[in-house]
C-alpha cells in the first residue's frame, strides 16, 4: 500500500540555503530507490521557520530501506548539524 512521509525540519533563516542544498541531495538519492514515487519540498509561511518534504513511496518497506541506507543517513547527519531541533517523520498510508 502506498505511503506518504511528512518530514519536517526547523529552518533557521541563516541556514535555509545550505539546508535546501542538502535536501536536494536527499531527493536526488531517493529518486533512484526502488519504490520511490514522488516528492516535494515546501517552506512554511505561517509561522515561518520550517521546511517540509512530502515523499510518496509504493510501500512502507521501500521507504524504510531508504531511511536506513548509509547514503541517506550520511546526509541526514549533515542536516542535523544545522538544526536546533530534531527532524520529525510522520508516515501516512492511503485508506
Amino acid at each position: 500500500m502506498a505511503v506518504r512521509i511528512l518530514i519536517k525540519r526547523p529552518a533557521p533563516d541563516d541556514k535555509v540555503d545550505t539546508l535546501r542544498e542538502l535536501i536536494d541531495k536527499l531527493r536526488s538519492g531517493s529518486t533512484a530507490q526502488t519504490g520511490y514515487i514522488s516528492g516535494e519540498t515546501m517552506r512554511r509561511i505561517d509561522p515561518p521557520g520550517e521546511l517540509m518534504v512530502i515523499s510518496k513511496w509504493k510501500t512502507r518497506q521501500d521507504w524504510q530501506r531508504w531511511f536506513e541506507s548509509a547514503e541517506r543517513s550520511r546526509l541526514q547527519r549533515r542536516i542535523d548539524e544545522l538544526l536546533d531541533a530534531p527532524t520529525t517523520y510522520e508516515i501516512y498510508e492511503y485508506d
